[in-house]
């Protein structure tokens, strides 16, 4: 963990607006702006964008997976500008509970993949973009969208020791726990043989 230096009321701050900034569901507006329909009945029911490729628009799925890492990577480059590592920190997992449990939709949210993936890029880009290659090698080989994310969550610590971004080992620790703990039901599937392809409807 990096050193508490911001002031408690500014780490407060920065907790808070991470917080609103990842309960922002853009799965949710984007399928509603683009007449895709209500993206809570549709597969998963979940708000990210594995489950806006599940309606068929490749765009809008995109378009989802970009902002909603965007939102983790901002908060982290925001709070590390006006005040420090430890807000930064601080930011980027307040973020991804905002994601996961959105005060708006009644604190049920999305899986935090694609905002854990944007705010560990922001944190120390280099593990950002081997968590991002793990995810792509899974995801590639085996066409299972929530195994690349438990394998790249679970090998991330890992890249965070290689690269010598200790300083994150603690976040990294709780992100990736959070990540299991949001893709329980994911495992389930995964150990009974029944979980869905990326792209299927």
């Amino acid at each position: 963990m990096p050193f508490i230096e911001t002031a408690p009321a500014l780490l407060i701050l920065w907790a808070v607006i991470g917080y609103l900034l990842g309960s922002i569901p853009f799965g949710i507006v984007l399928s509603k702006a683009m007449g895709l329909g209500n993206l809570r009945e549709i597969g998963s029911g979940n708000i990210g964008a594995t489950n806006v490729l599940r309606t068929g628009n490749k765009p809008a799925a995109a378009m989802t997976l970009l902002l909603d890492g965007a939102k983790g990577a901002v908060a982290v480059l925001l709070a590390r500008a006006m005040a420090g590592e430890d807000a930064a920190q601080l930011a980027g997992l307040a973020a991804m509970l905002g994601h996961c449990y959105p005060v708006w939709l009644r604190f049920q949210g999305g899986k935090g993949v694609a905002t854990f993936i944007g705010l560990v890029l922001a944190l120390a880009w280099p593990v950002g973009l081997a968590v991002c290659a793990t995810w792509l090698v899974v995801a590639a080989s085996t066409r299972v969208s929530s195994l690349a994310a438990l394998a790249a969550a679970a090998v991330s610590t890992v890249w965070i020791v290689l690269f010598g971004a200790g300083q994150a080992l603690f976040l990294g620790i709780v992100l990736t726990l959070l990540i299991f703990w949001r893709h329980r039901s994911n495992i389930a599937r995964l150990r009974a043989g029944t979980e869905p392809k990326i792209g299927q409807k």
